[in-house]
């Protein structure tokens, strides 16, 4: 039986991923690697001049340093931060519904951009890499914005909404980059990450 590339490469190696989402879990195990999940709180405050990548690599690193002194030989933590940023301004997640209407009144007919970044940290080394996707999204009705809100509550999502939801289906009118970063995880950059690791 011919096995996965990376799952032999990470032979020795326990990967723990520091994120609940279910769609990072989904795709680490479509890329076939054994993990675990260990979730530590964070107050996820940046500092005001940061912008786009700049936002997500900080909160990358800074979601992994609530492990610090606590990681053991082999392993590799996996942090990750997603951020929609568009008119100069980063959309974070909507605190209620009101809110989440704004943002994707903002979004409604305008490119913005998706970046994702991972930080990969072990005992001795730490990587941050992200990925950037451009979405454009169509002119959304105030009814659209109003079911898709009220049917899927998208308040545990950057810029209030998933693009793998409805809104993603009836919406997106093009996409430039990677569909995963969007998602939540830039895939490509995790295989090619951990397989430069496990060297």
């Amino acid at each position: 039986m011919i096995k996965n590339p990376l799952s032999k490469k990470l032979e020795g190696y326990q990967i723990i991923l520091a994120s609940g989402s279910p769609r990072r879990k989904a795709f680490l195990e479509e890329l076939g690697i054994p993990y675990t999940v260990h979730v530590k709180p964070v107050d996820e405050v940046y500092p005001p001049e940061l912008k786009g990548a700049e936002i997500s690599d900080y909160l990358a690193v800074l979601k992994a340093s609530a492990f610090k002194n606590q990681i053991e030989t082999n392993q590799i933590v996996l942090t990750s931060d997603t951020v929609v940023w568009c008119y100069d301004e980063s959309l974070a997640k909507a605190a209620d519904e009101e809110e989440a209407t704004q943002m994707l009144n903002k979004l409604s007919g305008q490119w913005h951009e998706v970046i994702t970044s991972v930080c990969f940290t072990t005992l001795s080394e730490q990587k941050v890499v992200h990925s950037k996707t451009k979405v454009k999204l169509k002119t959304l009705t105030a009814a659209e914005i109003g079911y898709y809100i009220n049917t899927f509550k998208p308040y545990d999502k950057a810029g209030a909404y998933g693009i793998q939801e409805w809104i993603g289906s009836i919406g997106v009118e093009e996409i430039r980059g990677s569909y995963n970063t969007v998602v939540g995880l830039p895939t490509h950059l995790v295989y090619k990450t951990l397989m430069d690791m496990a060297d």
